[in-house]
């Protein structure tokens, strides 16, 4: 290997290096200084597109990384936080919002010294992360560190290619041959690097030292936008299916943009370059690449705003999940709105459905090791199948309100139309208890078996008077008066177990932790046991009145 090429080697090892070390700090100080202030705006500013696109937009240029937007984006829709069509247009914008780097790197990168900005800043950053360690001060300074480190690294970068302009040949010309050997070699800095901020560098760097044109640094920035989807990809395995919805719609847009920039690619730069002229901007190559950059990002954007709606709704027919499967309504078919009694004979039969799935989730805990119940999964496992168990039944109540709706717009009679309300209410009351189990079992996820201490024949008591009462109504065919008066005994039951629990708290052969852990699931499969005796009660004075 020549002289020339170990300089290359390290230089561009030292440089890369220096600039992910830095984008890094950055990154990390900066979430650290926001605090819980990122995830508050991811998840208050996506009621619109455009205030979803401004999010993705402003973040990701404030923190410098589209990767740490869009798996933190991700990690929102995975746990619910985000909507799948709110989340798209963050991701959009974060691939604006990393274009930022560019213009970071071409204005001062390549117009100043920069180890005369960088070396002050690392100093001053490491000072503030001495002198305020724990604080956000300490934060501030971690991001003020890396922001120089990551100059640093440009420096290093640019002399490395300034003094090995002449030892070397990247591809170049404007064949297509050459073009996709250029996208190429993005795709692959990016992939291994895990940057698309880096492969960037490196193509600004190498395009103002003269060793490719600004066309080849423009495929080569095509290709580093492809390549970060790999973060995205990386992100949403074993992620819910929302969450490889938003990342394949992350996926699509790069690649998406990136093919209709590639095709453009030509005629585009030339633009650009006669549009620099015109607004008599300095002729530097990173400029026009910085400028490039931004443009078919911007241009992504504009393709994907019509298509927005119809990318939505052909994600969500794809990686399906079961609690999805399961919580499309098998009984409320449009066609029967036409007739009326048809219709609600639809209503009756999902909300059986839902209220069985409500008392089955109820029965998940009761039947749980910690409450003396046979079941071999622990609180944790019963806390995540209940999670998906809501999931299907905040679908299915969502479901019975929007066929309600559609129903109320038919010739009903008045005293049908009057009690369709009540079943609205039937439908929340069912999701409700189930609610209620999913604290409960979270309450006792730490306890996979009765705490020591435990009053066990209160607790017993209370189980089987609980189960008592939920096995005609899972049957699906409960008498009024037996239901009414088992819920009289289980909530005598539950009357004796707290005063048990509190008894055996204040005396000490029960723990505090413990007693308020078992008071908690207690009092949670209580109101789920009375959410789901409304649901039964009303659905049947519901549908027996409209039906009249």
């Amino acid at each position: 290997m020549t002289d020339g090429a170990l300089t290359l080697l390290a230089g561009l090892l030292g440089g890369v290096g220096l600039f992910l070390m830095g984008m890094e700090l950055m990154t990390d100080g900066l979430r650290l200084a926001a605090g819980p202030a990122l995830e508050r705006i991811l998840a208050a500013s996506t009621a619109t597109r455009v205030r979803g696109l401004a999010a993705g937009v402003l973040v990701t240029a404030l923190v410098q990384s589209s990767s740490a937007v869009t798996v933190a984006t991700i990690g929102f829709v995975n746990a619910g936080l985000l909507t799948l069509a709110g989340a798209l247009w963050v991701l959009f914008g974060a691939n604006v919002g990393t274009t930022m780097t560019g213009w970071i790197v071409a204005v001062l990168g390549f117009g100043v010294k920069i180890d005369a900005l960088a070396l002050p800043l690392i100093g001053l950053g490491v000072g503030l992360r001495l002198s305020g360690s724990g604080t956000r001060r300490s934060a501030l300074g971690t991001a003020l560190a890396g922001f120089g480190l990551l100059f640093f690294g440009i420096e290093v970068l640019k002399d490395t290619f300034d003094g090995v302009a002449r030892h070397l040949q990247l591809p170049s010309g404007g064949g297509w041959t050459m073009v996709l050997a250029q996208l190429a070699v993005g795709l692959l800095l990016t992939v291994l690097m895990q940057s698309s901020s880096a492969s960037l560098t490196v193509a600004l760097s190498a395009a103002q030292a003269g060793l490719i044109d600004a066309q080849g640094a423009a495929a080569v920035v095509i290709g580093a936008n492809i390549g970060t989807t790999v973060t995205a990809v990386i992100a949403a395995l074993g992620a819910t299916a929302n969450a490889r919805r938003a990342a394949s719609a992350h996926v699509l847009f790069n690649v998406i943009t990136g093919g209709v920039a590639l095709l453009l690619l030509p005629w585009l730069v030339q633009w650009l370059l006669q549009l620099k002229q015109a607004l008599g901007l300095p002729p530097a190559p990173a400029l026009t690449v910085a400028l490039f950059h931004t443009t078919f990002n911007v241009l992504g954007v504009v393709l994907m705003w019509p298509l927005a709606p119809a990318l939505t709704r052909w994600l969500q027919q794809r990686f399906r999940s079961a609690e999805e499967d399961e919580a499309r309504p098998r009984y409320l078919d449009p066609t029967v709105l036409t007739v009326p009694e048809l219709a609600l004979d639809a209503l009756r039969r999902e909300l059986g459905r839902l209220q069985g799935l409500a008392a089955r989730a109820l029965r998940t805990v009761l039947e749980l090791p910690a409450l003396g119940g046979p079941s071999e999964a622990d609180g944790v496992r019963a806390h995540e199948r209940l999670a998906g168990s809501h999931s299907v039944a905040r679908g299915l109540a969502h479901a019975v309100g929007d066929f309600i709706v559609r129903l109320q717009r038919t010739e009903l009679g008045r005293a049908s139309a009057e009690r369709l309300p009540d079943l609205l209410r039937v439908a929340r009351y069912a999701e409700v208890a189930v609610e209620q189990a999913e604290e409960a079992a979270e309450a006792l996820a730490p306890w996979p078996q009765p705490a020591a201490g435990l009053p066990l024949l209160e607790l017993a008591a209370f189980r089987q008077r609980a189960l008592a009462l939920l096995a005609p109504l899972e049957a699906g065919a409960p008498g009024s008066s037996a239901v009414e008066a088992a819920l009289m005994e289980a909530e005598d039951a539950y009357a004796l177990l707290k005063a048990a629990l509190l008894r055996a708290g204040s005396q000490g052969q029960l723990t505090l932790d413990a007693m308020d852990a078992w008071l908690r699931a207690a009092s949670e499969l209580r109101r789920g046991l009375q959410q789901i005796v409304k649901a039964y009660r009303l659905a049947g004075q519901a549908v027996g009145a409209a039906a009249g």
